[in-house]
Parts: structure tokens; sequence; C-alpha cells
């Protein structure tokens, strides 16, 4: 496995230090702090060290990477209950406990659709997936421990040379074979870089080389997907925490086709959407796709397909559509409806009425497509 060490999350072995380190992490604390669960020791003298003694108190239980995830679990349950109206879960049947899994899902929000997943998996005794992130989200070292603590593993996407670059994403290509067909290990990973910020669903055909550059010489690229078990998860929520944000970076970007992100901005999406109200959520997981052709476009193609039938329209998808004349609201006589236009309306007003169709957009796309 060492040749997996720059890119693997952490072992058992390793788990103590890690949290020991994180305990003594000012930047770590510092966050912990400002994102207003410990507002009661916040404005105290040495309100760090009092949390870092409070950390060190809480870990002591944390042995291995098991015990991390039981006190993770336990996180995502508060989550669902203080900020999910009505979560929902269908297709935990397809699945079987005996095998690995390469799990391909929409991705609206950093840590979540993971997170939510896992929850599911966890509550009805399968394993937990290995999660792929990028190393764009890891620009702090105390998210990178939590992320790799959590069973992440790293894809790379530095600016580097091409042949640098072919190293890493080779190497993060191999394990996730070597997860699932030598370890019978489960892998999430998302159907294309980065959140879907205009509510389009799609399979990047890239993300698919990736996955077979390890085995593209020898198989194609059908056979080897279908030996990786592919299933594909739709998730979708009602109201989106993070809307106004991916709004905002639409609209600067269309102006002037190009945007800089504050180093501390996905920082803040994965915040915002941890705690941020999300209304009625579903979560769906898919019978295995069976690939029939050589194609990379293909086979992106049917797991496009197949995550847009399984998506589950909310009321804030109508309404939005409504609102932008796409739909008639005579064929919708519901008071959810009127609730969400009334939604959609509050968020109007915080941003600039030519961020107005960004935002409606992500809303309403969905519901286009399908």
């Amino acid at each position: 496995m060492k040749k997996f060490d720059s890119i693997r999350p952490y072992f058992d072995s390793e788990v103590s230090q890690v949290l020991a380190e994180l305990s003594d992490n000012r930047r770590f604390l510092k966050m912990l702090l400002s994102s207003g669960g410990f507002n009661r020791l916040r404005f105290l003298p040495f309100s760090r060290k009092i949390l870092s003694i409070f950390l060190k108190n809480k870990i002591k239980k944390i042995k291995n990477v098991s015990d991390y995830q039981n006190e993770f679990e336990s996180i995502v349950l508060k989550v669902v209950k203080n900020s999910i109206n009505k979560f929902t879960v269908s297709g935990i049947e397809n699945l079987d406990k005996d095998k690995g899994y390469l799990f391909i899902s929409n991705h609206r929000d950093i840590t979540l659709d993971s997170a939510l997943l896992n929850l599911i998996l966890h509550q009805n005794k399968f394993k937990t997936t290995y999660n792929a992130v990028g190393n764009n989200l890891l620009s702090e070292k105390w998210a990178s421990d939590l992320m790799r603590l959590n069973k992440s593993f790293i894809i790379d996407r530095s600016d580097k040379s091409k042949r640098d670059i072919y190293k890493s994403l080779n190497l993060a290509s191999e394990f996730i074979f070597n997860a699932i067909k030598n370890k019978n290990e489960s892998i999430w990973i998302a159907q294309k870089q980065g959140r879907s910020k205009d509510g389009n669903d799609f399979t990047d055909p890239s993300v698919i080389k990736m996955i077979h550059l390890h085995g593209r010489k020898k198989t194609s690229i059908n056979k080897y997907l279908n030996d990786l078990n592919v299933i594909p998860v739709a998730i979708s929520y009602e109201k989106d925490p993070n809307d106004i944000l991916k709004a905002q970076e639409l609209f600067l970007t269309d102006l002037s086709q190009s945007y800089e992100k504050d180093r501390k901005e996905d920082l803040k999406s994965i915040f915002e959407g941890i705690v941020g109200q999300k209304g009625d959520v579903n979560l769906i997981i898919g019978n295995k796709i069976i690939f029939n052709e050589d194609s990379y476009e293909h086979c992106s193609d049917q797991i496009t397909n197949a995550i847009k039938d399984s998506y589950k329209l909310q009321s804030t998808n109508y309404a939005a559509a409504i609102m932008q004349g796409k739909l008639n609201k005579k064929n919708f006589e519901s008071s959810k409806i009127d609730e969400s236009i009334e939604f959609l309306n509050d968020r109007l007003k915080q941003i600039p009425e030519e961020m107005e169709p960004y935002l409606l957009d992500q809303y309403s796309n969905p519901t286009i497509a399908r």
C-alpha cells in the first residue's frame, strides 16, 4: 500500500496521532470557534486552550477509523435532524453486502452527498465508501486530515506538468481498482469535477477516462466498468444553502470569463452546506449499470441518463420553472409549490437583479432536463 501513501485515507494506526495534532492546530481551533458551535467558549479568555482540552478528552475513545466514523455518524444524524425536513431513501435493496461498488453520483454539496449515502450504508450494515476528493479542497492541512480520517482519498488537480498529472491520475485510478477488485471495498466519486452549480447533472467523460486509466491498455472501458460494479446515485435537495454563492460564481464567471475563488470559499461552502436548511432531501441508489459499448461518451451518457431518470424533482424545481415561465402554474394545485415560490422570492431579494436567472436556473434546470 505504500505506493498509495500520498493519496490514501489514514490507517487505524495513524488515527490517534492525527486527532492529537488536530486538537492542537490553531487554525482548526479558530475555525471551530467561528463556526457557531462553541459560542459559550468563543468569548472566554484562553478559549482556544479550553477547546483544545475539550477535544483531547473527546477523542480519547477514538482509536481507529471505525470509531471515528461512528462519531461522524452522530454528527451526520444531527445534520439530518436539524437541517432536513424529510430525508427519503430508496434502492438499498439493490446492493449486496459481499460486493464492492463504484458509486457514481451527481454532485450538489461538497460533503453531504457522500456523507448521506454513507449514513444509509452504515445504518444498513454495509461497509462505508472510500470517497474521492479533489486536492483543491485541501488547502488547509486540518481539512485534509478530517477528510482522510473519514476514508477520503485524493484526486490531484494541481497545476503540474502533463507527465506529473498523468502519474497522479493513474495512481488514483489504480487505487479505485485495487479497492473494489482486491479489497472488496466501495468507492464514491462525483460524475464530474466540482459541484453542479447550474443544476445540470451530466457525467464528464474525462472522469470515466481517469477511472479507466490504470486498465486502458488491457481492457475496454465497458468491460472495465462492468467489473467495477457501477451504481448510479441521485441526490436532490429542496433547498440549497449555497444557492446564492453558486449563482454569484456563475454570474461573475460569465461577466469576466474567469472566477478567482477565495482560498476559504470552499470551506465556507462546506460549513453552509452542513448547517443551512435543506428542506426535503431524497437519495436514490440505482441498479448496477451494464455497459455495452467501448466508448467513453456512450458510457458517460448511460450514467447521466440513469442519474437523471432517478432524480426526484422537488417543489422548488417546479416553482423555479413556473417563475421563469417554463411551466404553467395551473398544472400545480399545491400549497407546497406556493411555499417554494415564496422561498425563492426571498432568496432573490438578497441578490442583484442581474444574478436572478443564475439562481433560478439551478433549481429549474433539473425540471427541464426531465
